[in-house]
């Protein structure tokens, strides 16, 4: 992997992305309006239920969107033959999957950023961790997405299929990461298959920071999801295709 390389396709894909001015209103601002919509449905009825609920979705959200764009981005560019072509130039796979994570990462920064601190502010979340560890989940989470997305890619042959990877992917990880129903009282079968999936991490992070100011635990989760998301990259590289056949 070349720093060079990396950083060239990363200043592309960046540039693709500051054009296309719906796609950045969707990374950027989707993940907090749909937290401040959650915090408009219970603010009358249960305030304590965003409480409740509003860690864990500070890991949820960036991470769905996060894995839905990357992957219908990341196959359109396949479709399109611009994978092709970047491939025949000397860029290995994991550069060009290096400077997709790079690029949609820096993006991440911002998303996740501008999500914790409307939350911990106008909206109120109360939390006992430090906002900045807060944030530094919420990136890792949207890396994890971006490395999923990344890695699902190979697979689709159009963006219908890359779109239908998510109630693969996406969907049990949501059911069985503890929003629902705590994975302590989870059957013991879900309780293992929660125990291997990486949201699951998140959310335990993002919790232990709501409820207290220790971050050892945080942390231990935290590389978790960064090594999960390190290996999806991984994964992504041995098996990406130039073209969709």
């Amino acid at each position: 992997m070349r720093a060079r390389v990396t950083v060239a396709v990363a200043a592309r894909v960046l540039t693709q992305l500051r054009r296309d001015h719906r796609m950045m209103a969707m990374l950027l601002l989707l993940p907090t309006l749909l937290v401040v919509l959650l915090w408009w449905m219970f603010s009358d009825v249960d305030p304590e239920v965003f409480d409740r609920v509003g860690p864990a979705l500070l890991a949820i959200f960036p991470f769905t969107v996060m894995f839905l764009v990357t992957s219908v981005t990341t196959l359109r560019e396949r479709a399109g033959g611009t994978l092709e072509r970047l491939m025949v130039a000397p860029t290995a796979r994991l550069d060009l999957l290096g400077g997709y994570a790079l690029a949609f990462g820096l993006v991440a920064v911002v998303q996740s950023l501008v999500t914790v601190l409307v939350s911990a502010g106008p909206l109120g979340l109360e939390v006992a961790g430090p906002v900045w560890m807060l944030v530094l989940v919420a990136v890792v989470d949207a890396l994890l997405g971006t490395s999923l997305g990344l890695f699902v890619s190979a697979f689709a042959r159009s963006e219908f299929q890359a779109v239908q990877f998510m109630p693969a992917v996406v969907i049990p990880q949501l059911l069985l990461c503890g929003l629902f129903v705590p994975r302590d009282a989870l059957p013991p079968v879900l309780a293992t298959v929660s125990d291997v999936l990486p949201l699951s991490y998140a959310v335990d992070a993002m919790s232990t920071l709501s409820t207290s100011s220790g971050t050892g635990a945080a942390w231990r989760d935290l590389a978790v999801v960064a090594g999960f998301a390190v290996a999806a990259v991984l994964l992504g590289a041995a098996t990406l295709r130039r073209r969709t056949a």
